[in-house]
């Protein structure tokens, strides 16, 4: 039997078939997630949380009308969670297959069994004070042999079948060279179908140095810089087209569009530019926001500071014609449809691999301006000033204290956009 991708209706805003929350924590009210990712089935997902640690969700379909997301387990860690990668071809329905690794913070890389989070492997990443390194960004090729870690200036690159240290491949060849690749690797990225992979840096890109390279998987070297966004900021994600691999998007930090590269062509000019609002000059917030593509490579989405979800048509926008290879010029694309999701932050969506569904999750640190002054604690009495007069030298008077954060909107929701849907919209 032929599989064919699922098809997505974005002619009217999607059905909201459910809502649910993070499972709570007593010691940390204001949990929120980072991060959500389904596994390769779609049998279940996984959240990155601000408390340090993983929420494992499992999705039930029935018939394709009833749908329940259950908390199943929670995998707390030691340190704060950078970041993490499910294993390809990973299923609730595979036991050896159903893991992820996870990064954090000085802790060796980890591979967790999702069913349980027991660890079955770990990858160290030393620096030269003998520190383990947490990378910023995991990625697996595509055999599912190799696993690779990007950090300051290099990428580690392990085998899974032998835990222990990895191979280091610097992206630029010393502290003080201006070539290759400088700064954080925060993004990994494999093509689908060639050997290849797009690395991207945190540090900003200018006129003069591009923060994009791409990566021969088979010759361990840098084929060429990608460039043109001038969003002067940093990578923080990058992903190729499920159907088409010579298409590279990239989102950066604290900034609203998403570019678009035609790998077959020139790529220091981005083919395409997707924007989710026309004014670019608003204040963004400083949170990691991930975009997503469906597995049929027609649609891009992407969350944003507001609560919106923004839907982009990538059926013939990111294509470059024989007419447009000579123009040096990018386009804009506004998006196709947008909906008001949450009542927060959208940091991340995740399309469900065989379903008409869109995972979107919410959440982000608020502060109150004016909240967090303390009071002085001063003595009056004559009695008090007796008895602090031995200690007064030793006392540190705080003035002032830190804020807690608060979250408006923590809420997990997946929305429908099934063709036969039936739901009335005005």
């Amino acid at each position: 039997m032929e599989w064919k991708p699922v098809q997505l209706d974005v002619s009217y805003p999607p059905d909201l078939i459910l809502t649910n929350n993070l499972d709570v924590d007593p010691d940390f009210a204001d949990n929120f997630a980072r991060c959500a990712r389904w596994c390769a089935d779609g049998s279940s997902f996984l959240i990155q949380c601000e408390n340090r640690a993983f929420q494992l969700f499992n999705f039930l379909d029935i018939q394709g009308t009833q749908f329940s997301a259950n908390h199943k387990c929670t995998f707390s860690q030691s340190s704060a969670v950078v970041n993490f990668a499910w294993y390809p071809g990973a299923s609730s329905n595979n036991p050896p297959a159903y893991c992820f690794a996870a990064s954090v913070r000085d802790c060796p890389v980890k591979l967790l069994d999702a069913s349980d989070g027991r660890l079955r492997a770990s990858y160290p990443i030393i620096d030269h004070r003998e520190r383990f390194i947490a990378p910023h960004s995991l990625a697996f090729n595509l055999t599912a042999n190799k696993l690779y870690c990007g950090f300051e200036d290099a990428i580690e690159i392990f085998d899974i079948q032998q835990p222990g240290e990895g191979d280091r491949l610097p992206t630029t060849p010393s502290k003080k060279s201006k070539d290759g690749l400088k700064g954080i690797i925060s993004s990994i990225a494999f093509s689908s179908s060639y050997d290849y992979y797009a690395i991207g840096s945190l540090t900003p890109s200018s006129q003069a140095m591009d923060n994009i390279a791409l990566y021969s998987e088979s010759n361990q070297a840098a084929i060429m810089p990608i460039g043109g966004a001038y969003s002067h900021s940093g990578v923080t994600q990058l992903k190729f087209n499920p159907t088409k691999p010579h298409i590279l998007y990239a989102a950066f930090r604290r900034h609203d569009a998403i570019y678009a590269w035609d790998l077959r062509s020139d790529t220091s000019v981005p083919v395409k530019v997707f924007r989710t609002s026309p004014d670019s000059r608003k204040t963004l917030t400083n949170q990691k926001i991930e975009f997503d593509i469906d597995y049929a490579g027609r649609w891009l989405s992407v969350g944003d500071q507001n609560g919106r979800v923004s839907m982009f048509d990538l059926g013939d926008s990111d294509e470059l014609d024989s007419q447009q290879s000579s123009v040096i010029s990018s386009q804009n694309i506004a998006p196709k449809m947008a909906f008001d999701a949450h009542g927060d932050v959208v940091g991340c969506v995740a399309f469900q691999p065989l379903r008409s569904n869109l995972l979107s999750a919410s959440g982000s640190r608020h502060f109150d301006e004016g909240i967090g002054e303390g009071d002085f604690n001063d003595s009056d009495g004559d009695s008090t000033d007796q008895e602090s007069d031995s200690e007064s030298q030793n006392m540190i008077a705080v003035s002032k204290r830190r804020p807690l954060p608060y979250v408006k909107d923590s809420s997990l929701k997946l929305w429908s956009f099934d063709p036969t849907r039936t739901v009335q919209h005005a």
